[in-house]
């Protein structure tokens, strides 16, 4: 029996998920798990920023690859996964420089400014099909050439690409990962050589894409020998959405929502929409199989509640917050996309603040899923307008769709029919892609069949 693991790391925890296929059913099997979350720490310049422990990440690795050989479930072959946008910057050492900064960092707010003015937005956009957002590659990257980080640099490795580095010994540069960045081409899918010039971006850092599927090596020697054995590293779609929303049932060109700490709300396409209209709206044209496209908004999402609940002392479960929400509806309104919920020193304070009031848990909880249902509204009202399609059905996959108060506002507000699941959607996306990788799975279309007879898809 062949086996297969999917490294899932998200911005809250990350998890090691063993799959086999069996009689066209896909079994999977969670066998490790551990936290994840950025600590403020000294950076490069000197000062305190947001930053990921990538040396515990890659502890934390190696922990599940070892649990693969003590269960006697020795993979075929392993991949990672993680969110977009962040990255390492490599020495002539292969030492990281100045260590992983995380996206939700401040240190963008004087580049953004420079980066257009050397290269306009609407030109970036018409360019790449990325829209804005505060954390995109692009603009943490001047920061690096400003303090001179990335004068020393001989490699850039998106998050993904570096634990298969530092798992093989080869650097691989993943497609739909690097399309986050802001940097490539939504026409050649390339590094966008003019964006990397105009800004003074040394183009030997930018190596040739890979695809999903595409064979990145095998362990070396010592990774080997700490785990006990010797697995392929095969690339999955890295970029965590990617994954999950490959992991979808979907059929034709059905809208999705990969809800988690992120809600990401899209639609496949065959080509980038890069129209005025398209960048208005909000929509991002990010990578996925064959060079084709997410037509994709982010949205806040799950990162709302679950910072509240820590605020909170993590005494209330998300299914208890739910059910409080659910007891208290109120019609208080707040944008959930404003700037001021991406890291705010307080959650409940922003929120508080936005609604003029101090609100009861259950209040506050109404507030944000309320509210995140009515964006999903106005976002797919916007999606039908770029694409002129009209949708009848919407997809919720990851973590999110579990969360029954969030599905029926978004039926309420939406008037879609509702359908739900997977829950590890990108995981699941992971292991198809490894497996179409190895050839056991022809492709995305029959992976998609797999999924649909393995795992719990409901309708609202």
């Amino acid at each position: 029996m062949r086996y297969y693991l999917a490294i899932d790391i998200g911005a809250s925890s990350g998890r090691h998920i063993l799959a086999h296929v069996e009689n066209g059913v896909m079994i999977t099997e969670e066998i490790y798990r551990f936290q994840n979350g950025p600590e403020t720490l000294k950076a490069y310049d000197g000062k305190e920023h947001l930053m990921w422990t990538h040396e515990r990440l890659f502890g934390e690795i190696l922990n599940g690859l070892k649990k693969a050989k003590e269960i006697g479930k020795i993979p075929y072959s392993i991949g990672i996964d993680t969110w977009g946008v962040d990255y390492a910057l490599l020495d002539e050492n292969d030492e990281t420089i100045g260590g992983t900064y995380c996206y939700r960092d401040r240190r963008t707010e004087e580049t953004i400014p420079a980066v257009h003015s050397i290269v306009p937005f609407e030109e970036l956009y018409a360019k790449t099909g990325i829209q804005f957002a505060s954390f995109n590659t692009v603009y943490q990257l001047l920061d690096d050439k400003k303090s001179g980080r990335m004068a020393k640099a001989k490699t850039f490795l998106m998050l993904p690409d570096y634990f298969h580095f530092r798992l093989t010994g080869v650097k691989k540069q993943e497609y739909t990962n690097a399309t986050t960045t802001g940097m490539v081409n939504a026409t050649t899918h390339t590094w966008d050589e003019e964006i990397l010039e105009r800004l003074g971006y040394k183009k030997e850092l930018f190596g040739e894409l890979s695809q999903p599927g595409t064979e990145v090596g095998e362990f070396t020697d010592e990774v080997a020998s700490i785990v006990g054995y010797k697995a392929k590293v095969v690339l999955p779609a890295t970029h965590d959405t990617a994954s999950a929303v490959l992991a979808a049932p979907l059929e034709a060109q059905t809208p999705y929502i990969s809800s988690g700490t992120w809600s990401l709300l899209g639609v496949e396409q065959n080509y980038a929409h890069t129209s005025d209209a398209a960048r208005e709206a909000g929509y991002s044209n990010e990578g996925s199989v064959k060079q084709t496209f997410r037509l994709q908004i982010n949205i806040m999402g799950l990162w709302m509640i679950q910072q509240v609940r820590h605020e909170l002392g993590d005494k209330y479960s998300f299914a208890e917050l739910a059910d409080m929400a659910r007891a208290n509806p109120v019609d208080d309104e707040i944008n959930v996309n404003e700037q001021k919920f991406l890291a705010p020193e307080s959650m409940i304070d922003a929120i508080n603040e936005s609604v003029g009031r101090q609100l009861p848990v259950g209040e506050m909880a109404y507030v944000i899923y309320n509210n995140l249902a009515k964006y999903y509204d106005y976002s797919l009202k916007a999606l039908e307008e770029v694409t002129g399609e009209k949708y009848e059905t919407l997809n919720i996959i990851g973590g999110g769709s579990k969360n029954m108060l969030l599905n029926e506002l978004t039926k309420e507000y939406t008037g879609k029919r509702i359908i739900t699941g997977p829950t590890e959607g990108t995981a699941i996306g992971n292991l198809m892609m490894q497996m179409v990788g190895s050839g056991e799975i022809a492709d995305v279309k029959e992976g998609r069949k797999i999924i649909k007879n393995s795992f719990d898809i409901n309708e609202i």
